[in-house]
């Protein structure tokens, strides 16, 4: 993982060379299309100086969200980083509904077009700078994992797409006297009014709260596991808090027989080294669980055949026998995905049922709960 300050400035440096890309490409589109009568054109410029703003509003975004956490919020500014996408959304949708309305305008009220080299060589250019943008800002938001990086490149990849519909419109009047121009412009702005959604329906869901990635999640497992004394670990939750910046926590299973102080000297170092060499501020609870005991580890083995049997992707944690006078309670967790068809209530009746044919003097206590 890159560090907070590695974001920042891979982030800063794409956004001022997306700015000065786009503001040169919307001046010299905007002017050749107005000189030459060609809405389209202009539209694509309209479409980049749009591209400006997201630059801009990247640059303000990596700037606020790289404030640190102060009293009002604790956990950072990371979500800045969404916001001013959705902001960058918005204003799309304002462009492509102008212009829109500017192509249906050229649509009802044609006109000539007149042969320009200028219009070609700016447009091929154009095509071919936004492509090496999109492949800068690609590789910078895989590196980064960044939402707006990774939304300014799909942005210059459609523009890519528009910009080379506007140049075949162009060359299809020049050859056929067809002049298709407020076609194509309807075309680019439901391009850019498409992509807009996209943004918006992606960081909503963002905002609204994510599962993190597999990799991620396997990543924080197995450095946790990778520590002596650690038996397993369960229950782990991951929280994003924008770009690069997660808080993580999950319950340890060490051996109960452990020093309860040593044990909780080693979550410590865990904790410790996730802050100090990741991203991740994570925050560890301490499971002890019997190892040695005969009798727990036979059941432990018979209920987790028995989960494993309903569906293999489930799972026990927390396994526990607790003997009283009177009853003695069998008490454990069942971990289950979220694409699991059975209810909680049927998994729990199966469970019941097959652990009663073979011990039924136990008061079974279970919980059931999604994992990620």
């Amino acid at each position: 993982m890159v560090n907070e300050q590695q974001v920042n400035k891979i982030g800063k440096t794409v956004s001022v060379f997306g700015i000065i890309l786009n503001i040169l490409l919307a001046a010299s589109k905007i002017c050749i299309g107005s000189i030459f009568g060609l809405i389209s054109v202009v539209a694509d410029g309209l479409n980049n100086l749009t591209d400006c703003g997201s630059s801009v509003t990247s640059l303000i975004s990596f700037k606020m969200s790289s404030r640190p956490a102060d009293k009002e919020h604790p956990y950072g500014h990371g979500r800045i980083e969404y916001v001013c996408s959705l902001l960058i959304a918005f204003l799309m949708f304002f462009v492509a509904f102008d212009m829109a309305k500017e192509s249906i305008t050229k649509i009802i009220s044609p006109m000539g077009v007149d042969f320009s080299v200028w219009i070609i060589v700016v447009l091929a250019l154009s095509i071919l700078i936004k492509f090496i943008f999109f492949l800068c800002c690609k590789i910078a938001s895989k590196k980064i994992n960044s939402t707006i990086l990774s939304t300014t490149a799909l942005d210059s990849l459609m523009d890519c797409i528009a910009t080379f519909i506007t140049l075949a419109s162009y060359i299809v009047a020049i050859f056929t006297g067809f002049n298709p121009d407020g076609y194509v412009g309807v075309i680019i702005a439901l391009f850019i009014a498409w992509l807009a959604f996209k943004t918006t329906k992606e960081i909503v869901s963002t905002l609204i709260g994510e599962a993190p990635e597999q990799s991620l999640v396997d990543e924080i497992k197995e450095k946790i596991l990778s520590y002596d004394g650690v038996l397993a670990v369960h229950d782990l939750a991951v929280y994003n808090f924008g770009a690069n910046k997660y808080f993580a926590t999950a319950h340890v299973e060490v051996s109960a027989k452990v020093d309860v102080m040593i044990s909780h000297e080693l979550i410590d170092k865990i904790e410790r080294d996730f802050s100090e060499n990741t991203n991740i501020l994570f925050t560890g609870h301490l499971d002890p669980i019997e190892v040695d005991n005969p009798l727990v580890n036979e059941l432990r083995d018979k209920v987790e055949n028995v989960v494993k049997n309903i569906d293999d992707r489930f799972s026990i944690h927390d396994f526990r026998i607790v003997l009283g006078k009177q009853s003695s309670n069998m008490l454990f967790d069942v971990a289950i995905p979220f694409e699991n068809t059975l209810s909680k209530n049927e998994i729990k009746a199966k469970i019941l049922d097959e652990i009663k044919k073979f011990d039924g003097c136990y008061n079974v206590i279970m919980t059931i709960e999604h994992t990620i």
